[in-house]
């Protein structure tokens, strides 16, 4: 899953514009939201759409999309898991 994981490092950055951020330095066990990345609302719903419109993992709750959401980890195994066969 390792290679998901960084994957999707490079595919936040670069979708969300996080120049300042080193894939490198991204823990996947940190949370995206208010530590980590310090992602916000807007970042979430950029994400909502990027996972499904590169993976066809759709994330169809509030409370779906916080599980899938609080790491680098626990969102390479929701699309790992949801992916577009």
């Amino acid at each position: 899953m390792q290679p998901l994981v960084d994957e999707l490092k490079h595919l936040i950055i670069h979708h969300l514009n996080l120049e300042d951020v080193d894939p490198a330095s991204v823990s996947p066990d940190e949370p995206l939201f208010g530590g980590g990345l310090g992602l916000d609302s807007v970042d979430a719903l950029e994400l909502v759409m990027l996972m499904e419109t590169t993976y066809g993992a759709k994330i169809e709750s509030s409370e779906t999309g916080r599980k899938a959401f609080a790491s680098l980890n626990t969102l390479a195994g929701f699309v790992q898991e949801h992916r577009r066969k």
